[in-house]
């Protein structure tokens, strides 16, 4: 196969797709399509019955095409353009989270003009400060996502007012590759905070989407290749205060999908500078973006162990005539020579789906490690699944229970 290319464990992400539905029990769990939108991996996905949290109207096309529900489509986004909220109108989707008191309007008149129905849920800045790249916050006062607290009774009796909006609920999200849990509690108390206020004004609310953030661990993959969902959705257990009534939703999406995809490159060139030995490789970052762009660090390893036993220290670089195209900097590897092989570990997430075309770059194929016909499910995963799905539909997506 020629290098640069994905390779996808579609194993690897079943047994990730069980491990979720077993932990998130009661919640409902929409991915976010934006994390990766490979055909395969999506049509995956939707066997297991989880919705889609989309972020444009292709998108919402794409979900459509992937078999995603209509009715368990959200729409997110601060940007949403006249065309996009159209067609998630004239598909019937399940919800848009709103940002804006225009935007707000704006989906009133087109939802007047094509005599449709939308339900409203309102994306609510909590201002919470989390740990990770500045780059994908998005739940403080500075960002440019959701609307702030003292705003929310002005949306809600805006809603309340039209005969084609219905207000289903409220929307958070505070930023990705979460990996300290005390940021989810903070939101969690945040919720809860917000909930009492709207109830002393009269406003129950019945329906919570808590966005995603959860994060994987890039440097251990093979250690780690499941995401902790487990305490993650523990900590919304003990900390969230909500009636029996309240449905509670999350939108994840590299927690689902980043451990799943690898980006397989070749040494070209082994250069020795003055005080640098750089590795070029043949991938790039029209191939991976991540650590251009959020200086990410992703694990590196040799295919073949020609030199176990010896490392050397490398700048592992691409081919794009920028500096910034760089994957690992003072690297520590087996020794490296032209054409070795190498694996760039977690690219299942914000990978593919980041690409581009620039210096005129050819795209990436994708390759996979197929699932089979059926999964082997032990008894506590066989309970939860039926939440998700009937056994009817269990069978007619050949996820067959044992």
């Amino acid at each position: 196969m020629t290098t640069p290319y994905y390779l996808y464990d579609l194993k690897l992400l079943e047994k990730t797709l069980q491990n979720l539905i077993f932990h998130a029990a009661d919640y409902r769990i929409h991915y976010a399509i934006k994390a990766n939108t490979d055909y395969k991996i999506n049509k995956l996905i939707t066997s297991y019955g989880l919705g889609a949290d989309c972020v444009s109207g292709n998108e919402i096309l794409h979900a459509l095409k992937c078999g995603f529900s209509s009715d368990n489509i959200v729409f997110a986004g601060v940007g949403k353009t006249d065309q996009e909220i159209s067609i998630a109108l004239e598909n019937n989707i399940g919800c848009f989270n709103i940002e804006s008191f225009q935007e707000l309007k704006v989906i009133h008149s087109i939802a007047q003009q094509m005599n449709k129905h939308a339900n409203i849920a309102i994306r609510v800045n909590p201002n919470v400060d989390v740990d990770t790249h500045q780059y994908i916050k998005t739940g403080i006062n500075e960002n440019k996502f959701g609307v702030s607290i003292e705003q929310i009774l002005e949306l809600v009796d805006y809603i309340e007012d039209t005969n084609c909006l219905s207000l289903t609920g409220l929307h958070f999200h505070i930023g990705s590759q979460i990996t300290n849990f005390r940021n989810f509690e903070f939101l969690a108390k945040k919720v809860n905070f917000i909930i009492d206020y709207l109830h002393n004004e009269g406003v129950e609310i019945n329906h919570l989407n808590l966005g995603g953030g959860l994060g994987i661990d890039y440097e251990n993959p093979t250690e780690n290749p499941i995401a902790d969902f487990k305490n993650y959705f523990d900590v919304f257990r003990n900390n969230l205060s909500v009636n029996s009534n309240c449905k509670v939703h999350f939108e994840l999406g590299r927690s689902i999908v980043g451990q799943c995809g690898e980006l397989h490159t070749k040494v070209v060139y082994i250069k020795e500078g003055i005080n640098k030995r750089f590795a070029i490789i043949d991938a790039g970052m029209t191939d991976l973006l991540r650590p251009a762009l959020y200086q990410a660090k992703h694990k590196i390893v040799k295919q073949s162990k020609t030199h176990p036993f010896s490392k050397l220290k490398y700048d592992i670089v691409g081919p794009i005539c920028e500096s910034s195209d760089v994957f690992r900097k003072d690297y520590f590897i087996e020794e490296l020579n032209r054409g070795d092989l190498l694996v760039i570990k977690s690219c299942g997430a914000y990978g593919q789906v980041m690409c581009s075309s620039y210096n005129l770059r050819s795209q990436p194929k994708s390759y996979y490690i197929e699932t089979e016909n059926k999964s082997s499910l032990n008894e506590e995963i066989k309970l939860a699944l039926p939440t998700y799905l009937s056994l009817k539909n269990l069978v007619s997506n050949n996820i067959i229970l044992q």
